[in-house]
């Protein structure tokens, strides 16, 4: 599919989207190894789905992640890349990812890395 098909959307009052600075220090880590550590962190909360912390990109060990061939398109935030955290194993394929060129609306986000949490070992936050 062409991305000019595809369609976008808008965050409104029936699927909003706030971005906001978060008031603590983030930590990830995987296999003992810290990957992300930041004091820049956005959280973005996208209507009823848990908030999701948004890392810089200069804020993450990115010798310990390694692109993928995953993609997936939201029509909110627009396309999306993975990284899998290969000291993480099976676990953590794919447990990053990131909107290289969000849309307008999620501008903030660009630049920044975001990770599941069930693919890492802890997300603290401090």
């Amino acid at each position: 599919m062409m991305q000019s098909e595809r369609p976008v959307k808008i965050p409104d009052a029936s699927h909003p989207i706030s971005i906001s600075h978060a008031s603590a220090r983030v930590t990830i880590s995987v296999a003992g190894k810290t990957v992300a550590d930041s004091r820049r962190a956005l959280t973005l909360q996208e209507a009823n789905y848990p908030p999701v912390y948004y890392i810089p990109r200069s804020d993450v060990d990115m010798s310990l992640l390694e692109p993928t061939q995953h993609t997936t398109y939201c029509p909110y935030k627009g396309d999306c890349s993975y990284f899998s955290i290969p000291v993480g194993g099976e676990k953590a394929l794919n447990a990053v990812w990131s909107y290289l060129h969000p849309y307008a609306a999620v501008e903030e986000i660009k630049e920044y890395l975001a990770f599941y949490p069930n693919r890492v070992d802890s997300i603290v936050e401090a």
